[in-house]
């Protein structure tokens, strides 16, 4: 992401990695369990982590796409016996563990049937909670594609949580995450 190779996620906030930090936002959002996905620097990833009670899953295939990601985040033995897995994208620093609980709580209204994703004045955004109906679709995916073609052609009804500008702030770029308050350290 920055100069000699900086990753957005051992970024600062608050002087906690933003990869540490995300993993505490779901770790107090009342979901079950946590799991990591790390590919890319996956030592550093894992040691940002180190302390708190997340299972942490390396993704050899990382460079192969997104899809690899899920497919490693959804084999995890936790995940497989779960109702649903909320999808979150370690990179969006305005989440909070209020927004996580929002779309835990509408899909445990759903019955854990419905597909819930956070939402921005109605526009779709992440994260987004599948339910384990939709397991064997995410297997299936291949290449740098995210779920989305699955949310549309799945059939399942779709719940819309609107949390706010968290849903669709993510830091891809120095300046994202400047204007987000981070710090580039490593």
């Amino acid at each position: 992401m920055g100069e000699g190779g900086k990753h957005k996620l051992l970024a600062e906030f608050d002087n906690v990695p933003l990869v540490r930090r995300s993993a505490i936002v779901a770790l107090g959002s009342g979901a079950s369990s946590v799991a990591v996905v790390v590919g890319h620097r996956h030592d550093e990833i894992s040691a940002a982590l180190s302390g708190i009670p997340v299972e942490t899953i390396y993704n050899p295939h990382y460079r192969n796409g997104m899809a690899t990601s899920l497919i490693a985040g959804f084999s995890a033995s936790k995940v497989m016996s779960a109702d649903g897995v909320l999808i979150m994208l370690a990179d969006m620093p305005g989440l909070t563990a209020d927004h996580l609980a929002m779309l835990i709580q509408a899909f445990e209204n759903s019955g854990g049937k419905a597909i819930v994703r956070a939402t921005f004045h109605g526009k779709r955004g992440n994260p987004t909670i599948l339910p384990q109906s939709l397991r064997v679709s995410v297997m299936e995916l291949k290449g740098d594609i995210g779920a989305r073609q699955i949310i549309q052609n799945s059939g399942v009804s779709i719940i819309e949580v609107e949390i706010g500008a968290a849903a669709s702030l993510d830091v891809d770029t120095v300046e994202d995450l400047i204007i987000a308050g981070g710090k580039l350290t490593r």
